[in-house]
């Protein structure tokens, strides 16, 4: 099978099962989804969705989280992993969004990777679900996923290096629901332990299951 029949048979798989796929976090603007990526490094979506809306009550915009002080801000995120970092960042973040960006939540990775708690891989995913940019953010399931299904080199040992190769090979127009599909796979039928195989219509390219058959 080569590289481009691998990818088509993954996508068209996507396709038919989960065609609207899209994040789990719950937001209603820019500014939430922001926040509820910061809040969700190495944290569950369902644990960040349990915490954001109490936030986004008493801090709605980034003018009102930028006049929070640590200690108002900390008790609504301390039920999160890394809160204080987390709570350092949310009040930087919304410092910087006021002074650089007009209050605004820019649209291109770079500017984004500027504010406090933003790496890669969060503006990734803000500027796809926003602009649905062909963005490829890679989490531990995207890295997990694409390795087993072997769409990426086995020697593709970063997130960087996998994020240009999945963005190499999969239809631009394709890849800002892609990021997704690969997340929401991993999440709950490629498990990193005891993967759901038998539930699985991937078997027939997948690396884990030729080792592994069950």
């Amino acid at each position: 099978m080569t590289k481009k029949q691998r990818y088509d048979f993954v996508l068209d798989y996507f396709q038919q099962h989960i065609p609207d796929a899209e994040t789990e976090l719950l937001y209603d603007n820019p500014f939430h989804l922001l926040v509820a990526v910061i809040l969700s490094a190495q944290c569950t979506d369902k644990r960040v969705n349990l915490t954001t809306p109490a936030i986004f009550a008493k801090y709605p915009t980034p003018q009102k989280m930028a006049k929070a002080t640590f200690d108002e801000l900390f008790p609504l995120i301390k039920s999160i992993s890394y809160p204080n970092n987390k709570t350092k960042h949310l009040i930087g973040m919304a410092n910087m969004l006021l002074d650089k960006f007009g209050g605004e939540v820019p649209m291109t990775v770079n500017e984004l990777t500027e504010l406090p708690g933003v790496g890669r891989k969060t503006a990734n995913v803000i500027t796809s679900v926003i602009d649905e940019q062909p963005n490829m953010a890679v989490d531990t399931h995207v890295f997990r996923v694409s390795k087993r299904l072997a769409l990426v080199s086995q020697k593709a040992s970063t997130p960087l290096a996998v994020e240009k190769e999945l963005v190499k090979h999969i239809p631009t127009e394709m890849i800002h629901k892609a990021h997704h599909w690969l997340i929401l796979h991993g999440r709950y039928i490629c498990l990193a332990r005891n993967p759901k195989c038998e539930e699985c219509g991937l078997k027939e390219v997948c690396l884990y299951y030729a080792r592994h058959p069950k």
